[in-house]
């Protein structure tokens, strides 16, 4: 956690250095037990000696998980460590192994505070710093790539869809070339996405991630006002699908009101009258 966090959030990672080094003791001061009651020989630890005790994720989803839920793992982490140790004094009837153990589960117990730290005794500006890094963050490896996917999903598909509503008069053929148009758009879309950008140097995080929030947003705003062709009456599968397409232009302006800080009216001019032009298009091409 530390190593992660230390280019971007190096207020967290000294505490989690703090952390580590206080486990590190800790260890060292099993192994003197051990040594002094057992000798030399270390028996072998698998995973269902503790298998009850601790629950965490795999080591390579670290690099993916936003700062708060870090902060959460450390302090679920050191909980577990408490009652592990509680438990394993219960277990034992030497006394000198007994009060060692309970003397790491009350400094477990006392990480547990530290962790909390992380989210409290930060300094204020750090902690400030720390949280606008990590809401930027968010915003270039999820918000943006999964509007820039919404938007082209939403608006692109429109044409083909209203084109083939008008020309076919048929909803079942016009569900299908919405599917396929929303489908081909979100696979292009995210691979597009993925493959522009390692985020290395343009600190935009993991490309896999980007691809997959552009790819899947591109193709939910596709088939948003494809499914309601779905409905067999052409009218009704036709008022639906305009109200959709409604709620969708409606959507991407809140969300680059709220995440892009556009104002709301410029945002939502914007989207409309992109969206109307396209559909326009859609109609002419259609009834044409």
């Amino acid at each position: 956690y530390a190593d992660h966090l230390r280019e971007a959030f190096p207020a967290s990672a000294a505490v989690f250095d703090e952390m580590a080094a206080e486990e590190s003791e800790h260890r060292q001061r099993l192994a003197d037990m051990h040594r002094q009651k057992f000798g030399e020989r270390m028996p072998l630890i698998r995973r269902e000696h503790v298998r009850g005790f601790y629950e965490r994720r795999p080591t390579w989803l670290v690099k993916s998980l936003p700062l708060e839920t870090i902060r959460r793992e450390a302090m679920i982490m050191e909980a577990q460590a408490h009652r592990f140790y509680r438990q394993a004094a219960q277990a034992t009837s030497d006394l000198t192994i007994r009060k060692l153990l309970l003397d790491l589960a009350e400094a477990e117990k006392s990480h547990v505070s530290l962790a909390h730290r992380l989210g409290l005794a930060v300094a204020p500006d750090a902690r400030a710093e720390e949280d606008e890094t990590a809401r930027r963050m968010f915003v270039l490896q999820y918000v943006q790539p999964g509007l820039v996917g919404l938007m082209d999903g939403s608006v692109s598909t429109l044409a083909p869809v209203f084109a083939a509503a008008l020309a076919t008069g048929s909803t079942w053929e016009t569900f299908l070339i919405g599917t396929a148009a929303a489908v081909g758009a979100g696979i292009s879309m995210g691979f597009a996405e993925a493959l522009s950008d390692d985020g290395k140097l343009s600190g935009r995080g993991s490309p896999w991630i980007r691809g997959f929030a552009a790819g899947i947003m591109t193709t939910i705003g596709g088939l948003g006002h494809s499914l309601p062709f779905l409905i067999p009456d052409y009218r009704i599968a036709m008022t639906v699908a305009i109200i959709v397409v409604a709620i969708e232009l409606w959507a991407i302006a809140w969300i680059r009101w709220k995440y892009m800080d556009t104002p709301f009216f410029r945002a939502a001019f914007q989207v409309v009258i992109g969206g109307v032009l396209v559909f326009l298009t859609g109609v002419f091409i259609g009834a044409g």
